[in-house]
């Protein structure tokens, strides 16, 4: 396989990182179907919340616009996109400015704690007031949802972790820049 040419869309370490570039070649497809799957996963439970968002009667418990701080989501919601923004500059460093990945990963994975500790402070606020996912099928799909979401971006915090552990320890190496190369059993 030509180191130039990728075969899947996706990062393309080409001639800085061949044997890393290689093995992200046949990985690449497998990222993809997961990526479709999450897509789909998270769909559907965006969907039952948004099928339950509107059957919230009075007796069963708040309904959205009482429980909502839109300051909170906004500042969520920025956080989650200057977090994507600032992972996309760290695959770019890992090509172009291998010196500044373990720098853009740290802010990154900063970023996705602050959103982590204000979705923790907003759900918890809604807990104590009576909020609470037992109080309507809409409620309780919003937990659902919020506490999936929260899940998924505290899995990532603790790779991006792992990440910088590796980069710290080891530097960056075509073993570091290749997940291929760890499996059980070989050694690192």
């Amino acid at each position: 396989m030509n180191c130039e040419t990728p075969n899947h869309p996706g990062l393309n370490l080409g001639a800085l990182h061949p044997t890393a570039h290689e093995a992200s070649e046949r990985l690449m497809f497998g990222f993809w179907v997961f990526l479709m799957s999450d897509l789909i996963f998270f769909g559907l439970v965006f969907a039952t919340y948004a099928s339950m968002a509107n059957s919230v009667g009075r007796a069963s418990g708040p309904g959205p616009q009482d429980v909502f701080s839109l300051t909170s989501v906004a500042a969520q919601t920025a956080i989650l996109l200057i977090s994507s923004y600032t992972f996309g500059l760290a695959s770019l460093a890992l090509k172009y400015q291998p010196a500044q990945l373990w720098r853009w990963l740290m802010v990154t994975l900063i970023l996705g704690l602050a959103f982590l500790a204000l979705e923790a402070r907003d759900l918890l606020g809604m807990l104590s007031a009576g909020a609470g996912p037992w109080r309507s099928g809409w409620l309780s799909a919003f937990f659902a949802l919020v506490s999936l979401h929260g899940l998924h971006v505290a899995a990532g915090c603790l790779w991006l972790a792992l990440m910088l552990m590796q980069l710290r320890i080891f530097g960056l190496t075509d073993p570091v820049a290749d997940s291929d190369s760890f499996r059980p059993g070989i050694p690192i």
